[in-house]
């Protein structure tokens, strides 16, 4: 490959890393609107219908050993507080449905689960881990970034998520 198509191969990749880091999700953003559906029922959802309420928004893979160890926390999480205004989401990521009913099997979720097989709202937030927790208060506007999941860590999550819903 001559020099100067290396060259123009390099400015595009370059270009299109700054595209995304430019229309990233960032804390203080509105939340993107993109479109789900969700798991059981296969209904249409869009982020922005749960404006009014605290939204808790987590990316998770079936391959991701870290989220299986976060649906416990969800789980518990969602139960305490959606009552309180709280509408907690999962967002699974696998291409193949049957990957994410065998984890579903395995680790149940008490909460919203819904599909981005085309990753279009992955791509929306550039999630660049999994788990990806995005906390959106009532707004719509993100105010806290979570990558990855470690029980130590499930403490602090849920005061923010506490100190949200308790915002009015």
């Amino acid at each position: 490959m001559n020099k100067r198509i290396k060259l123009l191969l390099s400015c595009l990749t370059l270009a299109g890393t700054l595209i995304q880091t430019a229309t990233a999700a960032k804390l203080g953003d509105t939340v993107p609107d993109c479109q789900l559906n969700t798991v059981a029922d296969k209904k249409t959802l869009t982020l922005k219908q749960w404006r009014g309420q605290v939204l808790y928004v987590d990316f998770w893979a079936s391959w991701c050993g870290p989220c299986a160890k976060s649906f416990p926390f969800l789980n518990a999480l969602n139960s305490e507080l959606k009552d309180r205004g709280l509408q907690m989401i999962g967002v699974n990521m696998d291409e193949n449905t049957a990957d994410a009913d065998n984890f579903l099997a395995k680790y149940p979720a008490s909460f919203t689960i819904a599909a981005d097989i085309q990753e279009q709202c992955a791509q929306q937030f550039a999630v660049q881990a999994m788990p990806s927790s995005y906390l959106i208060d009532r707004k719509g506007v993100i105010r806290h970034i979570h990558l990855g999941f470690k029980a130590d860590e499930a403490e602090e999550l849920k005061r923010l998520v506490t100190a949200l819903v308790a915002e009015h």
